[in-house]
């Protein structure tokens, strides 16, 4: 069964006209979520990575078994003011306002192979701002990958335009 399949659509969530994506269905799933992980795998077949990053909050969940999998440490990026230790930090623009993403100040050593992962690419603001304090601290970004990517909001693009290479699981039109 595909993975989109698997994801529930909640229209009007968190606001009015947006279609929100849920992966909780898909992760609730026991086929699916192995599918899901089984199929990252696989794309990430023959790849050298040394570290997972997963975005804040469901990020660390398909982030943090990758790096099982693989072998390989798993850092969390958070929302501003979520780490206990020094951090560093990087601001984004939000349709209305600014946001920050937060990292350890030690999660990075210069030269590593760095998968940044979350569940969706919308409009890629938190993927970039993530992307620009992992090479900040230099990391090196060897893939960005998503279970969903919403193609008509750009982030996708976005990356690929900052020469980030870019995988998704499955695409949802509109937003």
């Amino acid at each position: 069964m595909p993975i989109k399949s698997r994801i529930r659509t909640v229209a009007h969530y968190p606001k009015p006209g947006v279609m929100f994506r849920d992966i909780t269905t898909l992760l609730k799933d026991p086929a699916g979520f192995r599918q899901t992980i089984d199929e990252f795998l696989a794309h990430l077949k023959g790849h050298k990575i040394d570290k997972v990053v997963g975005i804040e909050s469901r990020g660390f969940i398909i982030g943090s078994v990758l790096a099982y999998q693989l072998g390989v440490g798993f850092v969390p990026i958070r929302k501003k003011g979520k780490l206990p230790a020094e951090t560093l930090g990087h601001d984004y623009e939000l349709e209305y306002g600014t946001d920050r993403v937060e990292i350890h100040v030690d999660a990075i050593s210069k030269g590593d192979r760095i998968l940044l992962v979350d569940d969706l690419i919308a409009t890629g603001g938190t993927a970039h701002a993530s992307c620009a304090l992992i090479q900040s601290m230099g990391g090196k970004i060897v893939e960005c990958c998503f279970v969903i990517d919403l193609p008509d909001l750009g982030g996708r693009a976005r990356l690929e335009k900052q020469g980030h290479k870019v995988f998704a699981l499955c695409e949802f039109e509109g937003d």
